[in-house]
């Protein structure tokens, strides 16, 4: 005791002090520099955002005038059958165009060349009115048809000066997107303008008379720490971006640097003594439990990949994946933990737990749109014991999603050891109404074995052939040898991993009707899948069941 007492005389006790005094400055220091850091990082991320909003509203701008100058220097004036055609392919070849028409003096259409176009003619109410001076001629203007949709119609003289061709476009394409370096990763999966503790991100994009177009979040007003605020003009519309994210919301990315001095200066040792001892008495973790454990907390939650009829632009349907989504909120991708479920024997219950949580999450949404389809990946293993199929209908039974909605994907990857058994409970499955899809076809070895052994409805072409279309002459052969083998078998086929409008053009060309890809959406939480299908597929006054009947017997 005495000493210990001893090493604490005056002498140590300021050099103590000193010591601290003097690890404190480079700290201080240091923190000064990485807030001015983070300032400018957080200013330049919502400028690039402001930019990037107003090139991709430009582009899709352009596409859309270049389709009203073709057609006005081919003719178009007027409603003969000659220009109704021209009218519609210039809307089908143009992504961003929803309808196009010709317009009289009086501003009305005197085309009804679409299925709802006069009604939504006599609801359809125009807000603003500009004339772009850096497009001679042409006219934007912001307007509402059919349920309050806010939409953008563009026109400009049609041959002879006497009427006026219009293209109309949703304002949602013009939409304003975040660089995703402003998210938090389970904000930005969620497609959510909302931070941490009720702060926002708020975007907007309007036009040169201040008229809004879209916008996404609420403006936060006094915000601790103030806010970063981007714009952005457009030189050839006059629209202008404009981003604003408050400063909080990239001050929690500074602390780990920050307490980093703290810690090395105050408890190094003390520190390192504790995690020894920490290590040696700790028992190394078991990731099986830790699945089990999430699986009965429900951490294990399903996104939806959409899937589009290429040929008419509708939705057809989704492809269940799974997240692990933790309690601190991070979300984990598939790769991580489906193998080892797999050869834990978990993947069974964690498949019927996801199909469960999508029947209660979307199946009123799915029930009503018989057109619609919902795939679960299904590992190979599943389909070797016949009890799947009252598992499968005991789940479904009850369901608003019927049976002729759901699709299984086995993946070409997972070797089929009993083709006898396995076909009975594929044929089982299909009696009930269950569509059978080979998912990643051309990657394995057993494609054409599984096709022509299984019976199955449904093969996806895999993403890496999919991005060779086009421009690799040998998987361009086998893609279209797949396809023209599916469509003798009877097989719809879809193609996966689709990517740019190029690849979608190749894909139409080549006879494939269906894809999924980021074109279209990212995998997407449930609140984001359902405001899509809402979207797209609007039920309107009723439930429409003639069109999802069709729609069904289509697909």
């Amino acid at each position: 005791m005495s000493l210990f007492a001893r090493g604490f005389t005056r002498q140590n006790i300021v050099a103590i002090a000193v010591g601290v005094f003097l690890a404190c400055v480079p700290l201080v220091v240091f923190n000064f520099w990485l807030n001015s850091v983070t300032d400018r990082i957080g200013q330049e991320e919502i400028d690039l955002s402001a930019r990037n909003a107003i090139v991709r509203a430009e582009h899709r701008l352009a596409l859309v005038s270049g389709a009203l100058d073709a057609l006005a220097a081919g003719g178009v004036a007027a409603c003969g059958d000659a220009e109704r055609s021209a009218m519609q392919r210039a809307t089908f070849e143009t992504a961003p165009i929803k309808e196009i028409t010709v317009l009289d003096k009086a501003g009305r259409s005197i085309c009804p060349q679409a299925d709802k176009a006069e009604a939504e003619d006599a609801v359809r109410r125009v807000y603003s009115s500009e004339s772009l001076g850096a497009r001679l001629g042409y006219t934007l203007d912001v307007l509402t048809a059919g349920h309050d949709q806010r939409m953008i119609r563009l026109r400009r003289p049609a041959a002879g000066g006497g009427n006026e061709i219009a293209a109309l476009v949703p304002t949602s394409l013009l939409l304003p997107q975040f660089s995703v370096d402003l998210f938090d990763a389970h904000a930005a999966a969620a497609f959510g303008p909302a931070g941490r503790n009720g702060e926002g991100l708020y975007a907007r994009i309007e036009t040169q008379n201040r008229a809004t177009l879209a916008e996404i979040g609420r403006r936060p007003e006094g915000a601790p720490g103030g806010l970063f605020i981007g714009s952005r003009q457009s030189g050839q519309f006059g629209l202008r971006a404009e981003m604003v994210a408050p400063r909080a919301l990239l001050a929690h990315g500074q602390w780990g640097l920050r307490w980093i001095g703290l810690l090395v200066t105050g408890a190094v040792v003390a520190i390192l003594a504790l995690f020894g001892a920490f290590l040696s008495c700790r028992q190394p973790r078991n990731p099986v439990a830790d699945i089990e454990r999430a699986l009965a907390n429900g951490e294990f939650v399903p996104y939806y990949q959409p899937i589009v009829d290429i040929a008419t632009g509708q939705l057809r349907g989704a492809e269940v994946l799974v997240r692990w989504k933790k309690p601190d909120g991070t979300l984990v991708l598939p790769g991580a933990f489906i193998p080892l479920a797999e050869s834990s024997g978990l993947i069974r219950a964690m498949t019927y737990d996801l199909m469960r949580r999508v029947s209660d999450e979307v199946g009123p949404a799915i029930g009503q749109r018989l057109g619609l389809k919902v795939s679960f990946n299904f590992a190979g293993k599943l389909f070797a014991d016949d009890a799947v199929v009252q598992d499968v209908f005991a789940i479904f039974a009850k369901s608003p999603i019927k049976m002729s909605q759901v699709v299984l994907e086995v993946t070409e990857r997972d070797p089929i050891e009993n083709f006898a058994v396995t076909r009975q409970i594929v044929a089982a499955l299909q009696g009930m109404g269950v569509r059978i899809a080979i998912d990643d076809v051309g990657t394995g070895h057993s494609g054409l074995s599984y096709m022509l052994k299984l019976g199955v409805d449904i093969i996806k072409i895999d993403k890496m052939f999919v991005d060779a279309v086009g421009t690799d002459r040998n998987s361009t052969t086998i893609v279209e040898t797949l396809v023209d083998l599916a469509h003798n078998m009877r097989m719809d086929v879809i193609a996966e991993g689709v990517e740019t409008f190029e690849q979608v053009m190749h894909l139409r060309e080549i006879g494939i009707r269906a894809a999924q890809g980021y074109v279209f959406a990212p995998p997407l939480p449930g609140s984001a899948f359902l405001k899509l299908v809402e979207a797209m597929d609007a039920l309107g006054e009723g439930t429409a069941p003639e069109r999802d009947t069709a729609a069904a017997a289509a697909a």
